[in-house]
């Protein structure tokens, strides 16, 4: 077995850990980088890129078919559902060279395509190499997580890893799971000429504000979505090529079945007792993402424990380089990071919902909002439906939400100023060329002021006052 010895040994080439592994190498340090499965990980081979990928196909079904009252005729779409999931593939082997192997070994760094496990606090094994290191990165992301259905181990089920190795265009999917990717996955399938049936336990899109997921599913279900909600999946079996689901209200049959319920951390296999790495459903870090018991280790992305997004784990790499590099005690936050989902109309949000925020802030707490429907653009576009809605504390935005078309987009505004802590002059301030959608996040910020301007006797006596006696 060869031995290693490095600065920075880092466990999982998704984000995250390409993210400290780049950052710590063109910095000068010694790195080993280690993956059991795919460069990239979940998110390059199996989650954002092939489902915006496959969005993007249904989106230009749907179009063909609803293009509005533009002057424009509809037509009924020819849809390949193979040459769609072609798509998504080519999509991800144009976006893999950014992730390779190749790529990260050009740093210097050393790339071991291999499961790791810890030997003790500051080693690390795999088959063929022993690596001691003083700074080890936990970054092995997660994995879809299969409830204990009775009978799904018998039944040909579909999840984010394998639903996108497809070729066959479901007849009619049945999708368990109402959060974001099974929202997705739903409204895509449909718009690409499959029948969905969506069953969820709790409400759909459950973690979003109700006002806006209600947007959403009002569009979903119009499309033709059959959304089934408050009602668990108690037990799967498959006959005759068909898939039937039992939950307490009824039965629901299909030709295909994608289990979408959440995601599992994947840390069975790091041995982290024998790194003295505490942890229960992930490791278990304190804000500078450090092990809670071995102060050699962190963790970032979804095996922090904490938001299982992309743009989080990226993050949380710029949060631990400095540590590892500098000794700089940096820490991470959680009240600025933004999501989105992907669905039309889009939903997104920042900061605090609006219930968290009346239970933090309580009447200090101003909610202001824009519709999509005021805004010209959106009016030009046919893209009328949706709304920004923002929290506001003492002239600061603390939460926004949006939905509508873009969202994903529109929301970045609010996230810097959050980030940041500007106040809602700075939002109001800035000029935005015309017509835009994203001049609905100022028209919300100038629904803030416009009270205190145009609903103020004190202002109000103040101009006449000045109109009085101004030469």
């Amino acid at each position: 077995m060869e031995k290693i010895k490095c600065d920075v040994c880092i466990i999982g080439a998704g984000s995250g850990g390409l993210s400290v592994a780049a950052g710590a190498a063109q910095m000068g340090a010694k790195v080993v980088l280690i993956e059991g499965h795919k460069m990239g990980g979940d998110c390059l081979n199996y989650g954002c890129v092939p489902s915006k990928s496959l969005i993007a196909s249904a989106k230009a079904a749907y179009g063909m078919s609803h293009p509005g009252e533009i002057g424009v005729a509809s037509a009924e779409p020819k849809v390949d559902y193979a040459e769609a999931k072609d798509h998504v593939a080519r999509v991800v082997e144009t976006i893999a060279p950014v992730d390779s192997q190749e790529r990260f070994e050009g740093f210097g760094i050393t790339v071991l395509r291999e499961w790791a496990s810890f030997k003790d606090e500051k080693t690390i094994v795999t088959d063929t190499h022993e690596i001691t290191a003083r700074r080890i990165v936990i970054a092995t992301g997660s994995s879809p997580f299969v409830p204990p259905i009775d009978g799904l181990d018998g039944v040909d089920y579909l999840t984010n890893e394998t639903l996108f190795d497809l070729r066959e265009k479901p007849e009619h999917l049945i999708v368990i799971g109402g959060g974001p990717i099974g929202m997705e996955m739903a409204q895509a399938h449909r718009r690409l000429g499959c029948e969905v049936t969506v069953i969820e336990g709790g409400k759909a899109l459950g973690k979003d504000d109700p006002e806006a997921t209600s947007v959403v599913l009002e569009q979903i279900q119009k499309e033709g979505v059959v959304l089934v909600e408050g009602q668990q999946a108690k037990r799967v079996s498959q006959s005759g090529g068909k898939i039937t689901v039992e939950t307490d209200g009824g039965s629901y049959t299909g030709s295909h079945l994608l289990v979408a319920v959440g995601r599992k951390v994947n840390i069975d296999k790091l041995d982290l007792d024998k790194g003295n790495v505490a942890h229960d459903r992930a490791v278990t870090v304190d804000d500078r993402l450090r092990s809670t018991t071995n102060k050699r280790v962190f963790a970032v992305g979804d095996a922090a424990g904490r938001l299982q997004f992309t743009h989080v784990a990226g993050y949380h790499a710029g949060v631990v380089i400095p540590q590892i590099m500098f000794g700089l005690p940096t820490k991470a936050k959680q009240s600025h990071i933004p999501w989105a989902t992907y669905t039309s109309p889009e939903l997104a949000h920042v900061g605090l919902t609006e219930q968290q925020a009346r239970e933090e802030h309580g009447g200090n707490v101003k909610v202001v909002r824009f519709n999509y429907d005021e805004n010209d653009r959106a009016i030009a576009t046919e893209k009328t439906t949706g709304f920004v809605k923002v929290l506001v504390v003492r002239g600061k935005p603390v939460g926004a939400t949006i939905v509508g078309e873009s969202a994903g987009e529109l929301i970045s505004m609010w996230s810097m100023a959050i980030a940041n802590g500007l106040k809602m002059k700075a939002i109001s301030d800035t000029v935005l060329p015309y017509p835009t959608l994203a001049e609905i996040n100022k028209r919300a910020a100038g629904a803030y002021f416009s009270p205190m301007l145009f609903e103020n006797d004190t202002v109000k006596t103040v101009v006449r006052l000045v109109q009085k006696y101004l030469p």
